[in-house]
């Protein structure tokens, strides 16, 4: 995996050194010497990942690393505080600055590779879903990554060791409910059960911590579940085949709580971050194809939907018929009753029209008062049958308005089946010609299309 790092020390042997061990793994870098050119690289070069020193002169990596978080434009890249500090005091002071992760003086390139590698693969992800909700109708979130953990965030921990489970489980955000699981062959039917987070002891003897790992993310329902792994500090290799298999940060033994607090805090946090783009994607995606009024499909959706079914009738698939219905007089309702009025008589229309369809019709509001549905594999007979039924719905009980008042009615429909090799707007144009006809023949009925061929 090939991506761009800032690195950033003020001391140039440590930038070139870096440089050259990243470079060595086909990295592109970029470097600062100071925390304000730090910034300011990065809001211009937009790197995938920053190295960043914390001890420097005027700006220390603290400031530095905080300042990166509160700018919308550069909160969302991973930043690694290099450090000779090693007490749990600057640790936590950095995770609650906004870093992702540490490493210690001198560096090992097995696990700096390993971290690094690690939050590239979660900000490609991120990176994605805030690409596809930026081009939704749903634009325009905050991509604040920094929101409390609320009381729905649940963590699910996982060692045979009771006391190890309690231990962790007191270092949870207060707000978080906590399910401690001593069982390892019950953890993913418990990560599966809507959690926001997986510790997991990888220190015990008795199971393997490892395989459980990788089948949390093997497995669909969980795939996208952060994990959070407990290791000992010796033990480099499980360290780098965690992050290797997904785990998405470590912790080491013995497990100091500020530390697995802070990083629990920080998992939880961009696991909710994630869970708004795909939400806000989820409803983008949804306005894309949906009538915001009827709840119905729009005029886009439903003209990609009858495009197929005709493709598929003209290559010898099952037939595709049409419907065409234009409630009557809609206007008089409107001018009468009011516009809040004309919008209840269209929801309930359109519920009316739902409960008369068969499970693979598809039903739209085109326009206005205007209403497709679009019946694969129906010819006209069959589809003329539920034209009448429709009609018959609406007509047969009045609508009820929002203050109680019922008014009376009807909607005419024009029915037309596709001819082989028929274009959309020509299908369209035949259904629309008959419904004109069953207009103009008093309103309230049911006209078919002339089938021949042209």
């Amino acid at each position: 995996m090939s991506a761009r790092i800032l690195v950033v020390d003020d001391q140039a042997s440590n930038v070139r050194l870096l440089e050259a061990r990243l470079q060595a793994e086909y990295f592109d870098v970029c470097t600062a010497t100071s925390g304000e050119q730090a910034i300011t690289v990065a809001r211009a070069e937009q790197p995938d990942l920053i190295l960043l020193d914390v001890m420097m002169p005027v700006m220390d990596g603290y400031e530095t690393c905080a300042r990166l978080k509160d700018d919308p434009s550069t909160r969302h890249i991973p930043v690694v505080m290099v450090t000779a500090l090693d007490q749990r005091e600057d640790r936590i002071r950095g995770l609650e600055a906004g870093a992702d992760d540490f490493l210690t003086k001198p560096i090992d390139d097995v696990t700096m590779f390993a971290r690094v590698r690690s939050l590239l693969r979660l900000k490609a992800v991120l990176d994605e879903l805030r690409f596809r909700e930026s081009s939704s109708a749903m634009s325009g979130l905050s991509g604040d990554v920094h929101d409390d953990v609320d009381s729905t965030s649940r963590v699910v921990i996982v060692s045979t060791d009771p006391r190890s489970t309690a231990r962790y489980a007191a270092a949870m955000p207060v707000q978080a409910r906590v399910l401690e699981v001593h069982e390892p062959s019950a953890a993913i039917a418990a990560a599966r059960d809507a959690a926001d987070l997986l510790i997991v002891d990888l220190t015990a003897n008795d199971y393997d911590g490892l395989r459980l790992c990788a089948r949390v993310r093997s497995d669909a329902a969980t795939r996208q579940l952060p994990i959070l792994a407990i290791v000992r500090p010796d033990d480099v290799q499980d360290a780098v085949r965690a992050l290797d298999l997904g785990v998405n940060d470590i912790v080491h033994r013995p497990v100091d709580a500020g530390e697995l607090a802070a990083r629990a805090r920080t998992q939880l946090r961009r696991k909710r971050y994630a869970d708004r783009l795909r939400s806000h994607l989820d409803e983008g995606m949804e306005l894309a194809v949906t009538d915001t009024l009827t709840g119905l499909h729009n005029r886009r959706y439903i003209s990609s939907r009858l495009r197929q079914a005709m493709d598929s009738a003209s290559n010898g698939g099952a037939p595709v018929s049409l419907l065409l219905a234009d409630i009557d007089h809609f206007k008089t309702i409107n001018d009468t009753h009011g516009h809040e009025a004309g919008d209840q008589v269209l929801r309930d229309f359109s519920s009316r029209l739902l409960t008369g369809l068969r499970a693979l019709d598809l039903a739209a509001r085109f326009g206005g008062e205007e209403f497709v549905v679009v019946m694969p594999g129906a010819g006209m007979a069959e589809a003329e049958i539920a034209a009448e039924r429709l009609r018959s719905s609406v007509a047969g009980s009045d609508f009820k308005l929002g203050d109680g008042t019922k008014v009376p009615v009807t909607v005419s429909i024009g029915v037309a089946q596709a001819r082989r090799g028929e274009a959309i707007d020509s299908l369209l144009r035949r259904a629309d010609e008959a419904l004109y006809v069953a207009k103009n023949a008093g309103r309230n009925q049911v006209q078919a299309a002339d089938n021949a061929a042209a």
